[in-house]
């Protein structure tokens, strides 16, 4: 990370519960996030839904075109529901266009996202076999991101000698982290990629649980834990009047993931005071990087957080 900078990324607001999408605020949002140091800006994928919610893959290139340090990442992009050798193609060109700046955060879509396998059918896949799908589609955009000529021999995808150009601005690809909760998943994390993040969705509870689960498996793999990536995904909410912070994240809970008493559960909020105790219980739990997620009042959140939080969080660190 270059000095001076915090070693947190921030959500850019990509759900928009009430009223139209807000271009403005988004173009505010991430200049802002740039000037004041934020190390990079992340998005969420839900392409299906009762709301407004911006595809991520478009809305990073959007956001390449508006910024040239920060990082940008998914986290994350349900693989399952696409096309590998199509997302390949198009991760490969926000890469370039960002010149090197992308994070690809991937996930199967288990846990509270139950609405998953609906949502396979919708796009004429079948649910069964999932995880041997999701590896192989990872396995398959890796094999185009860096061989001259691609080959793959896998149960869903075969093919040989195919080109794709241009491949990734970084080598041999951008980071790949992954979104996982089960012993399994984790375990397929520690064996594809560089990094993972406990999701928005878990609380801190469930992140000591599984950070700790991460640092086993590194440690049985025999992978140095310094070069892979421990990220939490966070919902805060900064405010002094309790109630109505909780409030206002249980009505926005209600509606992005149809159940309000989840974010009692998972999310932080309170004082300054407050949310930087709770952030630093994950940071001593192991996280080597923290995305804040506020979900209302961005703008005020994006400077408070920069300036009254994340300073206090660590030293400072890269994300990988």
């Amino acid at each position: 990370m270059a000095e001076g900078k915090t070693p947190c990324g921030i959500e850019i607001p990509e759900v928009f519960l009430n009223g139209p999408v807000d271009m403005q605020l988004i173009r505010n949002f991430v200049t802002g996030a740039e000037a004041l140091g934020y190390d990079s800006l992340w998005v969420q994928e839900k392409i299906v839904g009762d709301f407004s919610m911006l595809e991520p893959v478009s809305l990073l290139c959007y956001t390449a075109a508006l910024t040239s340090k920060l990082r940008l990442g998914t986290a994350v992009l349900l693989t399952v529901l696409r096309n590998p050798v199509q997302l390949a193609k198009s991760l490969s060109t926000l890469d370039q266009m960002s010149h090197g700046r992308l994070m690809v955060g991937v996930g199967i879509g288990f846990g509270i996202r139950r609405h998953v396998p609906l949502e396979e059918s919708i796009f004429g896949y079948s649910g069964e076999r999932r995880v041997r799908r999701f590896t192989e589609g990872l396995q398959v955009m890796k094999a185009l991101w860096t061989e001259p000529l691609a080959s793959f021999e896998g149960t869903f995808w075969k093919f040989k000698d195919v080109p794709m150009e241009p491949k990734p601005f970084q080598k041999p690809h951008p980071p790949v982290w992954f979104g996982a909760h089960r012993e399994p998943a984790l375990r397929r994390a520690v064996k594809y990629g560089e990094g993972w993040m406990g999701a928005g969705s878990s609380s801190t509870a469930d992140f000591i649980k599984e950070s700790a689960l991460i640092r086993r498996f590194l440690d049985e793999a025999g992978r140095d834990p310094a070069s892979f990536a421990i990220s939490k995904r966070v919902y805060l909410a900064v405010d002094g009047n309790r109630e109505r912070a909780e409030r206002r994240l249980r009505e926005w809970f209600a509606v992005r993931y149809k159940n309000a008493d989840l974010a009692s559960r998972v999310a932080i909020w309170g004082s300054v005071a407050e949310c930087t105790e709770k952030l630093l219980e994950i940071v001593r739990a192991g996280a080597k990087h923290l995305v804040l997620n506020p979900v209302f009042d961005q703008m005020e959140h994006l400077e408070l957080l920069a300036k009254e939080i994340t300073p206090h969080l660590y030293n400072p660190c890269s994300t990988g």
